[in-house]
């Protein structure tokens, strides 16, 4: 049940691909476009912050075409470090710009 169902309010939940209602949607979850990690260019970056500290930024991948929350665990995961999702930058905490060209090759990623 949806919060405003019944009400004037109420607003059914449209397909953001067609357009139509969900239920008259015929869209699968395999027809949203994805680009496989062969045809991206990840950049990679050094970073100075506050009191020195240094990031390493990941750009280049998009959130339409990947899950970068499940990228960036599997980066965080690779360098023992934290990190976060700033827009479409990813940001590993340290300098770790060997390992995170090693994963992102593994990963089937090109790498400037």
């Amino acid at each position: 049940m949806r919060l405003f169902e019944g009400t004037p309010f109420d607003i059914p939940p449209k397909c953001d691909l067609c357009g139509r209602l969900d239920s008259e949607c015929t869209c699968s979850a395999k027809m949203k476009a994805r680009v496989a990690p062969e045809k991206q260019i990840a950049t990679l970056r050094l970073e100075k912050r506050k009191k020195g500290k240094t990031v390493t930024v990941i750009c280049g991948l998009t959130d339409v075409a990947n899950d970068l929350p499940d990228v960036l665990t599997k980066l965080k995961n690779a360098c023992g470090a934290g990190g976060t999702i700033e827009g479409d930058l990813l940001e590993i905490q340290g300098d770790h710009l060997r390992r995170i060209r090693e994963q992102l090759t593994q990963m089937g990623y090109r790498v400037k």
